[in-house]
This record gives C-alpha cells, sequence and structure tokens, in this order.
C-alpha cells in the first residue's frame, strides 16, 4: 500500500489535521486584500515602519531559524523591515508576555509556536496570559515534524526494535531533551505512555547540546524537531527511526511515521503569527495576506523544506481550532508528567 506524503494528503477532501474546513489559498488572498482595501483609512498604509518579530525562542533555535526565514521574506513583501526580536525566558513565558502587553497597532507580531503557547502558560498557577483570549488569531505557517534519532550504533533499524530494546533494558536508556517543557521533552514523555516504556529524562540546557549528547552516545535517544538533527542525519552521524507527523512526508523520505507502529501518533510542532489583541482586523487580515503571498514563493518553500518544515496556511479560525487542539494534549501530558513551571528553562 503506497504510503501518502503530508502535501498528498492535503489535495483530497480531506485536509491536513492542522488546516481543516478545505480553505482555498487564492480566495483567501482576494477576500485579505479586499478587506485590507476596505477597512479603517489610516491602516490603508499599513505598514509605514519596521515591524517586530517577537520569538519567544532563544538565537539559533529551530523556532528562531524558522522565524528568521519569514522574516526575511516579509521583509520583502511589506517593502518594511520585519525584524526578529529574541525574547526567550521561562519556556517561552517572556516573549508571549511582551506581546501581550505591546501596542495593538500591528507593529508586534509574535511568532507562536506549540511550547511557548500552549505548554509553558498551562504550567503557570495564575496564568499571565491567554494564547486565545489575548491575542488575535492570523494564521497557522508551518508544521515541523520531531524526529526519533538514535546514535548510529544503536543495532536496530525500526522504531519497534527500538522501544523493544529499551523495554528490556528497565529505563538503562537516556532521552535527551531540550529541557523540561521543551518540545523534545514533551514529544518524548508523549510516545513513552503511548508506546508503554520508560526511559531516563535528562534535560539539557537547548537544543544543540541535547542533540549533541545523542551524537556523542551520552544519551541514546531524542525525539527533537527536525530542523535541530537534519544535518546530522545526512552526514550519518545520526539515524532515524521514525517521525512525528501523522503520515510519511517528502520532507523526510525513507523515514517512516512512528504512527505506523503506534497508530494515532501525531505530536509535532506548529508555528503561526499572532497580533495583541485589539489590533485592527484590517491590519490584521493585511498582515495575513502578506504570510500567504510569502507561502507561495518556491523559495520560502525551499527553505522551509531544508529544515524539514512545511508550509501549512488556513484562516484564524483554523488556527485557533489547532491551539485548542494543542492545548488539550498538552494538558494530559504535563498532568502525567507532574512538570512544574520552575523547572522550564
Amino acid at each position: 500500500m503506497v504510503k501518502k506524503s503530508v502535501s498528498q494528503q492535503k489535495i483530497g477532501s480531506t485536509a491536513f489535521h492542522a488546516v481543516t474546513g478545505g480553505f482555498c489559498l487564492g480566495a483567501a488572498l482576494l477576500c485579505a486584500d479586499s478587506f485590507a482595501v476596505s477597512g479603517d483609512p489610516k491602516d490603508a498604509k499599513y505598514p509605514s515602519r519596521p515591524i517586530r518579530l517577537l520569538v519567544p525562542n532563544a538565537p539559533g533555535s529551530s523556532v528562531d531559524v524558522l522565524s528568521r526565514i519569514f522574516a526575511a521574506k516579509l521583509s520583502e513583501m511589506t517593502g518594511q523591515q520585519v525584524v526578529a526580536d529574541n525574547r526567550s525566558g521561562a519556556g517561552g513565558i517572556v516573549g508571549m508576555e511582551l506581546a501581550k502587553n505591546a501596542p495593538a497597532d500591528g507593529y508586534t507580531v509574535v511568532s507562536a509556536t506549540t511550547a511557548a503557547s500552549t505548554v509553558a502558560v498551562l504550567l503557570q498557577k495564575t496564568p499571565s496570559f491567554d494564547p486565545l483570549r489575548d491575542f488575535e488569531c492570523v494564521l497557522q505557517a508551518a508544521v515541523t515534524a520531531n524526529v526519533l534519532v538514535v546514535h548510529p550504533s544503536a543495532a536496530v533499524q525500526s522504531v519497534e526494535d527500538w522501544v523493544n530494546g529499551v523495554k528490556l533494558k528497565s529505563g538503562r536508556v537516556n532521552m535527551a531533551s531540550a529541557g523540561s517543557g521543551s518540545q523534545s521533552h514533551l514529544s518524548g514523555a508523549y510516545l513513552m505512555s503511548v508506546a508503554h516504556f520508560s526511559s531516563l529524562h535528562v534535560p539539557y540546557k537547548g537544543g544543540g547540546p541535547s542533540v549533541a549528547a545523542v551524537l556523542s552516545n551520552e544519551s541514546q535517544w531524542t525525539l527533537t524537531p527536525a530542523p535541530a538533527v537534519i544535518n546530522h542525519l545526512a552526514n550519518g552521524k545520526l539515524r532515524a527511526l521514525g517521525h512525528s507527523l501523522p503520515v510519511r512526508s517528502a520532507l523526510l523520505p525513507g523515514i517512516p511515521a512512528i504512527a505506523e507502529t503506534f497508530p494515532g501518533f501525531d505530536y509535532s510542532g506548529w508555528q503561526g503569527f499572532l497580533m495583541p489583541l485589539g489590533t485592527p482586523r484590517s491590519v490584521v487580515e493585511k498582515f495575513r495576506s502578506f504570510v500567504l503571498k510569502s507561502g507561495q514563493l518556491p523559495e520560502l518553500k525551499a527553505l522551509l523544506a531544508a529544515q524539514a518544515t512545511e508550509v501549512v496556511m488556513g484562516s484564524a479560525q483554523d488556527f485557533r481550532h489547532l491551539i485548542e487542539q494543542s492545548i488539550q494534549k498538552n494538558t494530559k501530558v504535563i498532568q502525567s508528567l507532574g512538570l512544574k513551571l520552575e523547572e522550564l528553562p
């Protein structure tokens, strides 16, 4: 039976899970442009100055890399500089709080991610922001697979072999992560819960050190965002056993979906854009039209593909639904881990 890639799956009547409702890109562009023209006259000149793209992650992280790719293309589209501004801390809370309190004028946009928008906030006893109530949803922009990688010396060739081998070692296997609450931590924990095995979680200070730990075999595996390991896979320094998208993807040729072994497994990272609550709708729609147009550029698709990331765009309602789903899923994972805010980097 031929497996369909994510791109192929989106062509059919049932769209990829992050983009529901049979969204028509061409029609959306026309609607967005019409809305911007018919909005408040003072918004017609938007943008008339540089736009700050708040990135609630450290420089060099996979989120930062993707944000800067979009920022460069959006600068071309808008005719104004779109400047990436890294504000990491507390798992993304610092950057999200800054975005929430920024002027609602269209000149502050936050590069929203699974971890910063729906994980960190769940760990606060008194949440300092709500990803749905305190922001205007612009749209999802991309989806990035997490890839299960091991040291090439491991005598396994499949996810099933790996899980069975770890079970035999009774937890004497280390799982590296970029830190408590990170994408690699929660995706790995989710896999352990689905596959019913245990491994010692070893949190490192960032994605780079966690991948380095697997490269040296200090830790034996990680389920981490593809951009962090794509080059190591190409040069044979790491071996990929599976990825977290629901079906196979042309962006990760030869790598099966973990869902082929554990049906229903789906724990990838998404990236999108939010604006402070109260930003004029015409401005939100105009910025959205710029993102949609940039998503059609072959060069942007190629840059993201090099990071094993796929352009996935839909309506604001689609994005809101995706955030709701992420909150529900991550609430269960966090509760199972007993994760605390003070554990976040």
